[in-house]
Formats: C-alpha cells, structure tokens, sequence
C-alpha cells in the first residue's frame, strides 16, 4: 500500500468529505477521489458509503481508519528517530580494539567525542589482536576499529591519529643498573611481565627478544596486576608511556634505544558511515591534525 494513499484516506475521513480534504491536501478533487478509488480497488473494498451529502465510513473504512493512524504515527516516529541520528542528538558508534590500546588512546578519543557529542553512545568491543579487530569489520560487528596501522590493512579506510611510544617501566631498584636510555638489546637480562597469551603483546616481546622469552618471568593477562607487580620490584614491563605515566607510580621510565613506537589510527570498511561514526573519525582526525 502507498504511503501516500494511507494518508489522503485519513485526510478525507478528517475533513468528512473530498472537498475539503483537497485542499488541505493541495490537490484537485478528481485526484483525490480517484486517490481513493484505487485503494479501495487494492483492497477489494468499499471504504466509504457514499449514498449521503457526506462520506461516511463502512466497517472495512472503520478497520482500516485505525490502522492507517498507526501506520503514520510510526512512520513520523521513523522519522524523527532517522532526524535524530543526522543530527547526532541520539545513536550509537561500535568502535573494536584490543588491550595494547585500550587506554591510549582509546580513553582520549571517547572523552573528547563525548565532549562533542554527549547523546551519543560509544560501544567498544575488545578482540584479540590485530586480527580480530579486522575480522569484526569485515563481519559488521563494529563500524570502526583502533589498530596498529603497520599491520596489513590495505582492504580497509585507515585515518592515521597518532604514534605510540612504548618504553620500560621498571622498579627503581632494577633501574639502577640500567643505562638511560636502555638499549633494546640489554632487554634480555632485565625480568620482564608481560601477556605473551595476547598476540600484539607477544608479537612486540618477540620482535624485542627473538624467540628465546626466558626472562618473561610472570605471562600475565591482566593489566593491573601487572602494572601491581611492577610497582612491587617484581620485574619491568614495556608499555605505552601514556600508560606508564598515568597508570603506574613509584617507578622508573625508561625509552628505549632505538625508540620503540608505532603508528595509531581508525580503520573502516568503504562505503558510506552512519552520521555517528563519521562523527567520531572527524573529531578523531582534528585532534591528530591539532597535534
């Protein structure tokens, strides 16, 4: 059924007749009543008993009187949900990530975007690695991914949003015998805590040691003890320095030589964006641009 004739039936019933119902409408009379006539074909139906100076409805007419208001009223709540999003007064963007970013800079990009945009909801979703970040895009779980832009991409929109340095955090006991900066390879006699069951984390503490992990001294997959460990003289760990300075107290940071970073930004599968989505990579991309 044609919106349009739903909405010339309650417009006749409304105003009682065709007459006026016209030019409320702005439209002829012979237009609307044939409006009326192919509706009623359609339906297999007589809506209006028209043996009288005014239309009056029959039992089908009635039936479909209520109906054809509750179709309307949806649709206008349709729209104004529809108008909503565009205008960013509601909505909700997915963004997936994994544990190396999900305090920097995930915390500073939500923060500013809710500043932005305060009815909007953010939604992030946690993957394992690289990987998982690109297979839940690819599968629509989420719109946008935070990832580590010197892993393959290249089937994916990418907004380049920062680099992340990633340093030693080590108790000032062990600091004490380490040069500043410490040299990557000086890494192997140093304990070290970290997760090797999360691959970004074993991929770095692979590239950094090679395959002998022997002073991996404690595999751990949570963030915070690892972070109580090292504040404890348990060992060190190499993280991202906004972390390490936010997250820990009580000990030494340490870069590393060479530097140790890597670039950061959003990913997204072509096509077109929600309004919320594109939202969160304009005000992601005038931040990186800002510096």
């Amino acid at each position: 059924m044609d919106l349009h004739l739903v909405t010339y039936f309650v417009a006749v019933v409304d105003h009682g007749g065709i007459t006026r119902a016209a030019q409320s409408l702005y439209i002829s009379q012979p237009s609307l009543s044939q409006a009326i006539r192919t509706l009623e074909r359609r339906l297999g139906v007589t809506l209006f008993d028209r043996t009288g100076r005014r239309l009056e409805l029959t039992e089908a007419g009635r039936t479909l009187d209520v109906a054809a208001r509750r179709i309307l009223t949806d649709v206008e709540r349709a729209k104004a949900k529809v108008a909503a999003v565009r205008e960013l007064e509601s909505g909700r963007v997915d963004v997936v990530t994994y544990s190396a970013f999900s305090i920097d800079p995930i915390v500073g990009l939500v923060r500013r975007f809710r500043r932005q945009y305060p009815r909007i909801t953010v939604r992030i979703i946690d993957s394992d690695g690289p990987t998982g970040v690109l297979g839940a895009l690819r599968r629509g779980e989420a719109e946008l991914g935070v990832i580590d832009l010197s892993v393959d991409h290249s089937a994916l929109l990418s907004v380049p949003i920062g680099e992340q340095e990633l340093v030693l955090a080590v108790p000032d006991q062990l600091a004490a015998a380490l040069p500043d900066p410490v040299p990557r390879s000086a890494l192997r006699q140093v304990p070290l805590i970290q997760d090797l069951g999360d691959k970004s984390d074993a991929a770095l503490i692979f590239e950094l040691l090679g395959e002998n992990t022997d002073n991996v001294v404690v595999d751990c997959s949570h963030p915070s003890a690892t972070w109580d460990l090292v504040q404890r003289g348990a060992g060190a760990t190499v993280l991202p320095r906004v972390v390490a300075e936010q997250e820990l107290r009580g000990v030494t940071i340490r870069s590393l030589s060479p530097r140790l970073s890597r670039p950061v930004g959003l990913v997204q599968r072509s096509g077109p964006s929600s309004p919320a989505a594109a939202a969160f990579v304009a005000s992601a991309h005038d931040t990186s641009t800002r510096g």
